[in-house]
């Protein structure tokens, strides 16, 4: 025991005693035999124990301890580490009954499901009503946020397609840009269409074939005497008795309209 304390004698007036980190639960009165001999007068024991907090032992001769004794000790370590005193406090634990000091109910009021014992209700539940989980509009894709944002189309202004260099007749598509170098579509933008934008304006007379024209574009690549070509969207999927139907419905629209127009000109 005596290899495990560490004296200090540089302070006449008190000893400082390091113990080890296991806790102490004996009598601290056995370890007076082993101690230097303590006047009566001035003498001051102090006994810490890592990683709580110290305890100091003063005569009934001496004052106030020594203020450096009761400072922390010690680095911050994961078995020294702990919350503020006083910024947890645990939840008050609703009582069953009058004994339990709080009420005849308890805090739980006198009657209605949340008063009794069980689950309780269930969150998001608003009594029979259209609860708002239900009320609110729903989105397609994971609310509306699977495709937000993403790119529908290839844009390309005209400013850029004066930029490259195309002389009169030659062909503007989504395939001489590219070998041009004006656009280099990678990953998912590589199977999106061409869509002509209106910043700038083109002095030479080409044939642009897009998906799609913006209203801007459209009217200068028209006053500029330019061909253009919009090609066809990709058909959205139907189920075949559907298409089936509709190719009928064509047809027979088609019948109609060619027997309207013959008998117009006759």
């Amino acid at each position: 025991m005596a290899a495990l304390l560490n004296l200090s004698t540089t302070t006449p007036a008190a000893l400082h005693i390091r113990l080890p980190a296991s806790p102490f639960k004996g009598n601290i009165k056995i370890l007076w035999p082993s101690l230097p001999s303590l006047s009566a007068s001035n003498s001051c024991l102090v006994l810490r124990r890592e990683p709580l907090r110290a305890l100091v032992v003063c005569s009934a001769a001496t004052g106030a301890p020594d203020p450096e004794a009761s400072a922390p000790l010690g680095r911050f370590r994961l078995n020294n580490l702990g919350p503020q005193p006083g910024s947890k406090k645990k939840n008050k634990r609703k009582g069953r009954g009058i004994a339990a000091g709080q009420g005849n109910s308890c805090g739980f009021g006198m009657r209605g499901q949340k008063s009794r014992s069980g689950p309780g209700v269930r969150k998001g539940f608003e009594g029979g009503q259209m609860p708002l989980y239900r009320r609110i509009p729903k989105l397609r894709g994971i609310a509306g946020g699977m495709h937000a944002g993403l790119p529908k189309f290839v844009p390309v202004n005209l400013k850029d397609i004066e930029d490259a260099g195309f002389e009169e007749g030659d062909e503007v598509s989504l395939e001489s840009l590219k070998a041009k170098g004006l656009i280099n579509p990678s990953g998912r933008e590589r199977r999106l269409p061409l869509k002509i934008l209106g910043d700038g304006a083109l002095s030479v007379k080409v044939n642009v074939k897009a998906r799609a024209f913006s209203a801007a574009a459209k009217g200068k690549l028209e006053a500029a005497g330019c061909t253009l070509i919009a090609l066809p969207g990709r058909k959205k999927w139907v189920k075949p008795s559907v298409a089936k139907n509709l190719a009928r419905a064509e047809e027979y629209f088609a019948k109609k309209r060619a027997a309207a127009a013959g008998g117009g000109s006759e």
